[in-house]
């Protein structure tokens, strides 16, 4: 005997609802989708009523997952990623779609440019979209799915995510020119700092380590750039705590005063993270890191 039914779920339905959690809302889904906002809205309404499970709720003027919604995202995550799998394995084409990357801004600046290069040329057809920001900042963004995977520095909280140490960074110390050289926080009592806002991990590493010799900073200056940091630093105002990269590269790199650090705050590493099953645009990027895992 054939029994014939109707399914609850499309991949339409799915590709709306996965639309919706990534863009934030219902009117910038709709700007993606190419729909106006009360038809995605409809759609939503009526793939809840057919599940009978509310997938959002209110949270002020944003929409946050239920449960429901925090588990059939992972489902359509799959479902999704597969039917792009096998649309791209019976068409013969290569691999495509957007790439949805965060990064701190030190690996965006040094470590990514020739990166992504190799990256485009192996897989002309990826967009890869780009954001930075701080670890904290970049952990938030890919746990509420504006991005699919991100570089940040330890310290983090992994949680649940999948991480891989890609880079090994140097942190330096530095201070305006002519500081007595550093060897113990004792020497930055009554200092000002210089940092990104809070979420950075250098910064949080800076603290313990002030912290340990029983030092509280002046005051912390936050700054939105690396550019911004070495110049105030140069200018005598703060001090502040660089990836030695950065300053190699950075314009000003020298007109500040380089301090070694403890080797136990000097070596960080520098992690992709990511959560779920990656994207095949992803995985790819994951396959060209690796080697720098090495």
């Amino acid at each position: 005997m054939n029994i014939h039914f109707m399914r609850t779920i499309t991949l339409e339905d799915l590709q709306i609802f996965q639309t919706v959690v990534r863009a934030g809302g219902i009117h910038r889904a709709a700007e993606v989708l190419n729909r106006v906002p009360s038809n995605v809205t409809t759609r939503i309404k009526r793939f809840e009523s057919r599940l009978g499970q509310r997938l959002f709720q209110r949270q002020g003027r944003s929409l946050v997952l239920t449960e429901a919604g925090r588990r059939l995202l992972r489902h359509a995550e799959k479902m999704l990623q597969m039917a792009d799998e096998i649309e791209q394995d019976m068409s013969g084409t290569d691999v495509s779609g957007p790439l949805r990357l965060g990064s701190l801004e030190s690996a965006a600046a040094v470590r990514l440019p020739d990166v992504l290069s190799g990256f485009h040329r192996q897989y002309p057809d990826v967009s890869v979209d780009l954001c930075t920001g701080s670890t904290g900042l970049l952990l938030e963004r890919l746990r509420q799915h504006q991005i699919e995977a991100a570089l940040v520095s330890e310290p983090f909280d992994r949680g649940n995510l999948h991480a891989m140490p890609v880079f090994e960074e140097e942190l330096v110390l530095i201070t305006a020119q002519g500081h007595a050289p550093v060897s113990d926080p004792v020497m930055l009592q009554g200092q000002a700092i210089a940092a990104f806002p809070h979420g950075c991990s250098y910064r949080r590493c800076l603290l313990e380590w002030l912290a340990c010799g029983g030092i509280s900073p002046q005051r912390v200056m936050e700054l939105g750039s690396y550019h911004a940091i070495i110049a105030c630093v140069a200018a005598g105002a703060a001090v502040g705590i660089v990836p030695a990269s950065v300053l190699a590269t950075a314009s000003r790199g020298d007109s500040v005063q380089i301090h070694r650090l403890p080797d136990a705050l000097a070596v960080n590493r520098t992690h992709l993270v990511w959560q779920g099953q990656p994207s095949q645009p992803l995985q790819k990027l994951i396959d060209l890191l690796e080697p720098h895992n090495h």
